[in-house]
């Protein structure tokens, strides 16, 4: 038996030798698997902070530009109910229809000019909110479509 296990010694051994790379190509596969898997996660936990963060600064521009609207609809409501009171006031010690008539149209006029012009800045308050609240949203979506592509 010794004679026949001298025989098969060297390929005992060569058999041994290869299990022992196959192990070692094993456990390097394994660990450079799991290193990536890692590395994986953690961006796709860094990409989802990214991406709450810009969501919560979105909201929070949308949320200043709202308080901004509403302060200015409120001021501008005060004002023009101020300016109808008094215009009643002075249409009520008007002393002749023709002063009535000359109120009425002097005011007429300007509550409408200092509407559109109302108009103008309310618009302009809306465009700078939607923009303010959109860019931090554009800027993710531009970052992801750039990686999207310098992947291809």
């Amino acid at each position: 038996m010794d004679a026949a296990a001298e025989t098969l010694k060297p390929q005992t051994e060569a058999a041994k030798a290869t299990a022992e790379q196959f192990t070692a190509a094993a456990n390097t596969a394994f660990k450079d698997g799991v290193d990536k898997s890692l590395a994986a996660m953690s961006e796709a936990n860094t990409y989802s902070k990214q991406n709450l963060e810009a969501i919560v600064a979105s909201a929070t521009a949308a949320a200043r530009g709202a308080e901004a609207l509403s302060a200015h609809v409120v001021t501008y409501s005060k004002t023009a109910f101020e300016t109808q009171v008094n215009a009643a006031k002075a249409l009520a010690g008007a002393k002749t229809p023709q002063e009535a008539f000359e109120l009425q149209t002097s005011f007429a006029k300007t509550a409408f000019e200092t509407y559109v012009s109302e108009a103008g800045k309310l618009t302009e308050l809306l465009t700078a909110t939607f923009k303010d609240s959109f860019k931090p949203l554009n800027e993710r979506v531009t970052e992801t479509v750039g990686k999207l592509q310098a992947t291809r």
